[in-house]
C-alpha cells in the first residue's frame, strides 16, 4: 500500500459515513427543531389509543439510518394522528451516538421491531398493523417479515426509498470495498455495509424472493435519489407488490432521498391512499397542497 492509500481510504470512509449517518441527522432543514413539540403534541406512541372502525390497523413508522422517530416523522406522524389513526414510531439500532439510531445490525433491529409490534398489538387489541418505513426503515422490516413470523402480524409494508437490492452510493460502495474498509464498518456501524449492493446480508435476504405470502408491499421511490443508487434498486419483485416512482404521480416533484420520507406531501398523500383505499383520491402535483 502506498503512502497515499490510507488517506484515500480514510476519505472514502468519511464520505460514506457522511452520506448515510449525517444525512439522517439533518434530514430536512429546520424540521429537527420543530419535531420535538410535534412528537409531544402530535399524539403518536399513545398506548391508550384504540383503533376505529374507519382505521382498524395501527400504523407503525420506522425511521432511516442515522435518524430517529422525531427527526424522520415531523410531518407524516402528526398528519396521520389528526386523521384518526393510532400511530406508533419506533427508535431502533442505537449504538451509543447522540441522536443517531439505525446503525446497529439489521437483524437485531428487526428483533426490536418484532417486540415493538407485539407491544402495539397488545395495547390496541389489533391483530395486524401497517408498517411505513423510510430508507433502512423500509428494508429492515423485510427481515422481520421473512424470518421472525412478522407476516402474521402485518397487513401492508409501505417502503419509502428503501435499499432493497443494495445501494452503490454513486460508486462509493466500490471505493470502500477496494480500500478494505468494509470490515471496519461492520465492527462499528454494521447497518451501513449491510445496505451496500452485493452485501452478504442482502444476498441472503433476497435469496428466496423479495416478498412473503400474506403481506402487501408498496415501494415509493424518487428519480432524484442520490443515496440509494440506482433508485430502481428500491423496487421489489413478486406478488402483491406495487412499485411507484413519485415522478409518475407528479413529474415536477424534486424529492430527494431524505425529503421523500420526511416532507414530501405528494408521497404522503399516496401513503394515505394506500392506508385507506376506500377514500383514496388521485395523487397529483396538486396533492402537495393537501
Amino acid at each position: 500500500m502506498t503512502g497515499r492509500a490510507p488517506s484515500a481510504a480514510l476519505r472514502a470512509l468519511r464520505a460514506l459515513f457522511a452520506a448515510t449517518v449525517l444525512a439522517g441527522a439533518s434530514l430536512t432543514t429546520g424540521m429537527a427543531h420543530a419535531a420535538p413539540s410535534a412528537a409531544r403534541s402530535g399524539g403518536w406512541n399513545d398506548y391508550a389509543c384504540k383503533p376505529s372502525a374507519a382505521h382498524p390497523r395501527p400504523v407503525v413508522l420506522i425511521h432511516g439510518t442515522g435518524a430517529n422517530s422525531v427527526v424522520n416523522w415531523p410531518v407524516l406522524g402528526p398528519d396521520l394522528v389528526r386523521r384518526g389513526y393510532c400511530v406508533f414510531a419506533l427508535d431502533y439500532g442505537h449504538v451509543g451516538l447522540p441522536l443517531n439510531h439505525g446503525l446497529g445490525p439489521i437483524e437485531r433491529s428487526a428483533r426490536q421491531l418484532d417486540a415493538f409490534v407485539d407491544r402495539v398489538r397488545a395495547a390496541t387489541g389489533a391483530r395486524e398493523v401497517d408498517l411505513v418505513g423510510h430508507s433502512q426503515g423500509g428494508l429492515m422490516p423485510r427481515y422481520y417479515l421473512t424470518y421472525l413470523d412478522g407476516a402474521d402480524e402485518v397487513h401492508h409494508l409501505i417502503a419509502i426509498a428503501p435499499p432493497n437490492h443494495g445501494t452503490t452510493v454513486q460508486g462509493l460502495a466500490h471505493v470502500v470495498r477496494a480500500a478494505g474498509l468494509e470490515p471496519a464498518l461492520m465492527r462499528t456501524f454494521p447497518a451501513i455495509p449491510q445496505q451496500l449492493a452485493g452485501s452478504a446480508f442482502l444476498t441472503g435476504l433476497n435469496a428466496d424472493g423479495d416478498t412473503v405470502p400474506g403481506v402487501r408491499y408498496t415501494v415509493i421511490a424518487t428519480r432524484h435519489d442520490r443515496l440509494v443508487t440506482p433508485y430502481t434498486s428500491a423496487f421489489l419483485r413478486g406478488p402483491n407488490v406495487r412499485n411507484i416512482l413519485v415522478q409518475d404521480l407528479c413529474p415536477a416533484d424534486l424529492a430527494t432521498h431524505a425529503s421523500l420520507g420526511v416532507s414530501d406531501r405528494i408521497a404522503h398523500h399516496e401513503i394515505r391512499n394506500i392506508l385507506d383505499p376506500a377514500h383514496a383520491t388521485p395523487t397529483t402535483c396538486a396533492s402537495a397542497l393537501s
